[in-house]
């Protein structure tokens, strides 16, 4: 018995030997090749130190950040491939939204806003290249994280977690193009002409590779051959030339010269422009001359619009609009009838010139506006509008006043464009100054602009009190640009005395004017006074907002701003909110909706007024 109780006891110890140096095998490997301390840590917090190393970098020799975007926490950064992604992606997307509304917006240059367009456009231009550089270090950042290889052009992958970067083959050969810009110019390079002649036959086969491209679908199958080959060749040229300072300095020569480029296509883009925009389309030619000759093979009996006994009463809603152009005429009437709801209580009365009255009496004989009631006169026929009695008339009509606009060349000539414009000379521009002469027995009336929209029943506006004021109008000094040092000259002391030049201008477009009150305050006397003072142009160059402002100060009334919506004829981006609650959306600007440089965003709010299968319209190939 006892010899057995020995030997289970020897038994026992012989097994936590062996199961001791089993142990011994399995811990001793690990306790020599490993940091016990490293191995406490995460590999997410490994991975999170590696990328909080890489965003420490500098980029050149001044010091500044890499990440220059705001730093994120750890914990934010869980996930940073899909962050910096997105980043990416989104900011892409708004500066290529933001290159399209600036293109926009160098076409659209206003009348009353040209001068703000042009620094809209140079802002928005410093605006994106802002934006453009932390982007493109995001991505250095993530290619950094990701620990990409060199791809196949020779160049780091511009792409993470296996999502490419939009058109990053474009952007690689537009690069590959200034770098050999850069090299073909340096003294170096020059030096070694079979680097030079390499160089520039890679730049052509670049060039015909990228051709018009855009985006990567674009580019032809041979194109990473072409972007492989450039990429060698500029590596030679990187040993060639090892001074950066040279290299940075022809950059900067580079920079410089497209800026002056830029200048240069930006005011050509602006005449370019001006010039559309004053230029009358095929199709609105010929519509008035088919109207012409159909109006004067009517009879007398058939010349005359039904109603005429509504003219003057002064319990129904009159409108005043004063237009050579029959389509956008059109399209005021027919948008004001179709939301009025009281279309018989609406009264228009449209002045014209002489040769496009009979057009534009054909075109509402053809087409009356249901119940309302329409009066069409020739500005020719008011014969108390003469030189002797208005100064502007005597002005427009003057040898120096044509000659400012229609001589090639002359001394003390204006650089800006838009005040050479020969649409100044008509006088249907400065009849909103006469509406009492012209409506001696009406109360009140609202002024529409041509190049509006109506949205709504606009009945309402009869109602509002204008307490004591002449003029109710909707007020434009949300943006610096629309207060009165935009368009008055306060150097002069003339205005310097009498005006503040911070106060808040207002529309024309839409506007109520209370005649009653008009006569009460001899307000067409005040505009003789100041037309006379500015003969010399001195007080402000020309136009009638200019004047209205100083004629009606300290007498306009502001308008609730849901009445009247501006912008849509330069700015591609109103808000839509501000457009669909609207009474009146309106085309101020040069971008009109019958032209063809109309912003299309826009365009459907016009054209659904017009009826393109119309007999007239469709001959004279008046299309959508």
């Amino acid at each position: 018995m006892r010899s057995q109780l020995n030997w289970v006891t020897m038994m026992v110890k012989l097994r936590n030997l062996v199961l001791f140096f089993m142990l011994l095998t399995v811990v001793a490997p690990i306790l020599l090749y490993t940091d016990p301390a490293a191995s406490f840590k995460t590999p997410f917090s490994a991975k999170r130190d590696f990328l909080e190393d890489v965003t420490a970098l500098t980029f050149n020799s001044d010091g500044n950040r890499l990440n220059l975007l705001p730093r994120e926490s750890p914990a934010v950064l869980r996930g940073g491939e899909e962050v910096v992604v997105y980043s990416v992606d989104k900011n892409s997307r708004r500066q290529e939204e933001a290159r399209d509304q600036l293109s926009a917006r160098v076409l659209s240059a206003t009348d009353d806003d040209d001068d703000n367009s042009i620094k809209q456009v140079t802002d928005s231009a410093s605006e994106i290249n802002r934006e453009r550089t932390p982007v493109q270090l995001s991505q250095q950042t993530s290619e950094k994280a990701d620990d990409h290889e060199p791809n196949a052009f020779g160049a780091k992958k511009e792409k993470i977690n296996n999502v490419l970067l939009p058109d990053a083959q474009v952007r690689h050969l537009k690069d590959q193009l200034i770098r050999a810009k850069v090299y073909l110019s340096l003294p170096s390079a020059k030096a070694n002409p079979h680097f030079v002649r390499e160089l520039r036959l890679r730049v052509k086969e670049v060039q015909r590779a990228l051709a018009d491209a855009s985006k990567d679908s674009d580019l032809p199958k041979t194109a990473i051959d072409k972007l492989k080959a450039m990429e060698q060749t500029l590596a030679k040229g990187k040993q060639i030339q090892d001074d950066c300072s040279t290299v940075v300095k022809k950059l900067r020569a580079m920079l410089h010269s497209a800026e002056e480029q830029l200048r240069v296509h930006k005011k050509q883009t602006m005449f370019l422009t001006q010039l559309t925009a004053k230029t009358i389309p095929k199709g609105l030619h010929c519509l008035p001359l088919r109207l012409t000759t159909d109006y004067y093979a009517l009879n007398s009996s058939q010349q005359q619009f039904p109603n005429q006994d509504k003219l003057e009463d002064t319990l129904l809603y009159h409108y005043a609009l004063f237009s050579d152009n029959v389509l956008a005429t059109s399209v005021v009437v027919n948008s004001t009838i179709t939301n009025a709801k009281h279309p018989s209580k609406h009264v228009f009365h449209i002045v014209t010139d002489r040769l496009n009255y009979a057009a534009m009496r054909m075109w509402f004989l053809d087409n009356p506006p249901g119940k309302a009631t329409i009066q069409v006169q020739n500005v020719e026929e008011f014969t108390w509008l003469n030189s002797s009695y208005s100064p502007v008339l005597k002005q427009l009509s003057s040898r120096s006043m044509i000659d400012y606009y229609f001589r090639a060349h002359h001394t003390n000539s204006d650089t800006n464009i838009k005040f050479r414009n020969p649409k100044y000379l008509s006088i249907l521009n400065h009849l909103r100054f006469y509406l009492p002469e012209i409506f001696p027995k009406l109360s009140k009336v609202l002024f529409l602009d041509d190049d509006i929209v109506v949205q709504k029943d606009l009945s309402g506006l009869w109602s509002v009190d204008l307490r004591g004021n002449v003029n109710g109008a909707v007020e434009t000094c949300g943006e610096s640009f629309h207060r009165f040092d935009r368009y008055l000259n306060f150097s002069n002391p003339l205005i310097s005395k009498n005006f503040d030049p911070r106060a808040c201008g207002w529309a024309y477009g839409m506007n109520v004017f209370d005649l009653d009150e008009w006569k009460r305050q001899n307000i067409t006397e005040v505009y003789h006074r100041w037309q006379d003072l500015n003969q010399d142009r001195e007080l402000w160059k020309l136009g009638t907002l200019p004047p209205g402002l100083i004629t009606f100060w300290r007498r306009t009334y502001p308008l609730d701003r849901k009445w009247h919506t501006l912008g849509l004829g330069y700015n591609p981006s109103v808000n839509q909110r501000d457009i669909e609650r609207a009474a009146v959306i309106h085309y101020n600007g040069n971008l009109k909706p019958w032209l063809e440089i109309g912003i299309p965003r826009y365009r459907g709010f016009w054209s659904k007024h017009v009826d393109y299968e119309h007999v007239y319209l469709r001959e004279c190939n008046i299309n959508p």
